[in-house]
């Protein structure tokens, strides 16, 4: 796990990201990705929170489930963010695994006494309407059967548009990423 910990760190609050390639900075500078400067922004507002970024690219939520466990005994988050899915998506699995998946993701990060922010993706319009709204409305499912707060596209303003996308069409660059930080952090600043 790679963490963007600050120097002076020991016994701070720590916040984890359980991602996959959108919060692990793929295709850009890791200190240039919206989890990095998410630190950045803790840090000049005076909140004393380690952000620990454990996110994977290509991992989906079986695999976050595989590893989460041994995340929250090693780095006692008082906070995780979960974003996960679209690797789900783009592979075609079972929507109700995915469902099932994410609220087990909520439930243990609880168990260990983290608060729980969720994110949300959408899938690229290429899969299909039908299939992409369901996998879709997966996201507000689990926030209202876990009431964790959602953000239910934290990639709005930056996934329609060519100019905040690499070339892949999937991946966001890194003029993006302070606009993905502006999505999440209405959301995750109260559970602060």
């Amino acid at each position: 796990m790679a963490g963007t910990a600050r120097a002076d760190g020991a016994g701070a609050p720590r916040l984890l990201v359980l991602g996959d390639s959108l919060s692990a900075a793929y295709g850009i500078p890791r200190q240039q990705g919206w989890v990095a400067l998410l630190q950045q922004r803790l840090s000049k507002a005076g909140y004393p929170h380690q952000v620990i970024n454990a996110s994977i690219t290509g991992d989906t939520t079986a695999g976050a489930l595989a590893r989460l466990p041994a995340a929250l005994r090693e780095q006692r988050p008082a906070l995780v963010v979960i974003e996960l899915g679209g690797n789900d998506g783009l592979r075609g699995f079972s929507l109700d695994q995915l469902r099932a998946n994410l609220e087990r993701l909520v439930s243990l990060s609880r168990a260990e006494g983290a608060k729980v922010l969720l994110l949300g993706v959408r899938l690229p319009a290429n899969y299909g309407s039908a299939y992409g709204e369901r996998f879709h409305q997966v996201y507000a499912q689990v926030s209202q059967s876990t009431l964790v707060p959602l953000v239910p596209f934290f990639l709005a303003g930056v996934a329609e548009t060519r100019e905040g996308m690499l070339a892949d069409g999937i991946h966001p660059g890194a003029a993006a990423q302070p606009r993905i930080l502006d999505n999440v952090w209405p959301a995750l600043q109260p559970l602060l």
